[in-house]
């Protein structure tokens, strides 16, 4: 958990997206998440938290489905959403954070 405040903390974007691999919708994300990773490059970050594995972190952010995604600056959450999320919609936030 520590490692995860440490990551959120900092002065880039941080997506984060709460999946499991049971998930069809979280399948879905995959390249979508790959595809903004491509266009914004080191302008952001993009990680991903099994839920199944770190059950204590979805339990901390209220994460009740799969996929949630949230987004982070210095520690802050400034955004959040569940579902499939498009690509250009992604880039397009990371972008004005």
């Amino acid at each position: 958990m520590a490692n995860f405040l440490d990551i959120i903390s900092g002065d880039k974007p941080v997506l984060v997206d709460f999946y499991a691999t049971w998930c069809g919708p979280c399948q879905t994300m995959m390249p979508i998440l790959d595809k903004v990773k491509q266009e914004l490059g080191e302008r952001a970050k993009i990680i991903k938290i099994d839920v199944d594995k770190n059950q204590a972190l979805a339990a901390k952010y209220q994460v009740r489905g799969v996929p949630t995604l949230m987004l982070f600056k210095e520690g802050k959450q400034l955004w959040r959403q569940s579902g499939v999320v498009q690509a250009d919609a992604l880039v397009s936030l990371l972008q004005s954070s």
